[in-house]
């Protein structure tokens, strides 16, 4: 009776103790050990053991490597283009989706939905084929559409996708946008699927414009549900590892390395673990800090 009458008194913390120990065990274990490992200069390649340096790490990062910053830029190049594009076309084709009844509407949105299920690595691999400049389609198709003799006159000649710096994250952004940017029609279709519709029938009774039925009553409701995936691609385009990696792995040179990318290359290839741990910190706080700014904004225009 006291062992029974102890657990119904403590009820309320005995059931959720192993999700929390579970939790604990794989998010804040490794966290923690990250953090310590970051305050030394552990190395495979030094010979010796791991020692204590401080904020050795942290000070060379933000002073003396200027990879690092470039990579810290074209982290929030390739985000700020992918995202732009992802959200504006994402949520004028589940506008489209929404509002146009035509035959096989289920069958084309079940296609355009199927891009987001492929494994990432996987369309990384065609798109290699796609943009290989020699043999590829889509160098085949500016010739063939005449396009390439524009590009000759202007002076721009072949164009080299992911083997030319200029191009490399243009190039990624496209592959992201493709495989992406239905998640976020998914999501802004469920937003307009719980949306009332007494507001439109208003609106048409007053003559209110195709135009502007969408800027002053679809888009300020599902607002929120655009604000919700906008941060979910902000954060994956933030961490984008495996299309870059596999395409690219941080080139050509160090044009499309991003911060994600040239963190595994210090752990991996340099075996700099302790300067990786760090970089890794600077990552979490970044990403965390930019994902709380967003939704601090995102509640603002809310309210």
């Amino acid at each position: 009776m006291r062992t029974g009458s102890w657990n119904d008194r403590n009820a309320y913390w005995l059931f959720p103790s192993a999700a929390v120990f579970v939790i604990l065990l794989l998010m804040v274990f490794p966290l923690g050990y990250t953090i310590y490992n970051s305050f030394t200069d552990w190395s495979l390649t030094s010979g010796y053991g791991a020692s204590w340096v401080g904020f050795r790490n942290y000070i060379e990062i933000f002073t003396n490597d200027e990879r690092f910053w470039g990579s810290v830029w074209r982290t929030f190049y390739f985000t700020a283009l992918a995202m732009v594009v992802e959200v504006v076309l994402g949520v004028l084709i589940a506008v489209l989706f929404d509002a146009k009844d035509f035959r096989g509407k289920r069958v084309v949105r079940s296609i355009f939905l199927m891009a987001m299920m492929a494994t990432p690595v996987a369309v990384a691999m065609v798109w290699m084929l796609i943009f290989e400049p020699t043999a590829g389609i889509l160098n085949y198709i500016i010739r063939a559409t005449g396009f390439q003799s524009i590009l000759d006159t202007v002076g721009i000649g072949k164009i080299l996708w992911i083997t030319d710096g200029v191009t490399v994250i243009p190039s990624l952004v496209l592959v992201d946008i493709w495989e992406w940017t239905p998640l976020i029609s998914l999501i802004v279709i469920a937003g307009l699927s719980t949306l009332s519709r007494e507001p439109y029938e208003s609106a048409m009774v007053d003559g209110a414009s195709s135009f502007q039925i969408f800027f002053r009553i679809t888009l300020p409701m599902i607002a929120p549900t655009i604000g919700v995936a906008a941060l979910l691609r902000l954060v994956d385009c933030l961490k984008t590892f495996d299309i870059i990696y596999t395409m690219t792995m941080g080139g050509p040179g160090y044009s499309s390395e991003t911060l994600n990318i040239y963190t595994y290359q210090t752990s991996f290839q340099y075996f700099n673990f302790g300067y990786a741990s760090a970089l890794l910190v600077v990552f979490f706080a970044l990403v965390l800090g930019v994902s709380l700014i967003v939704t601090y904004l995102r509640r603002g225009l809310e309210d």
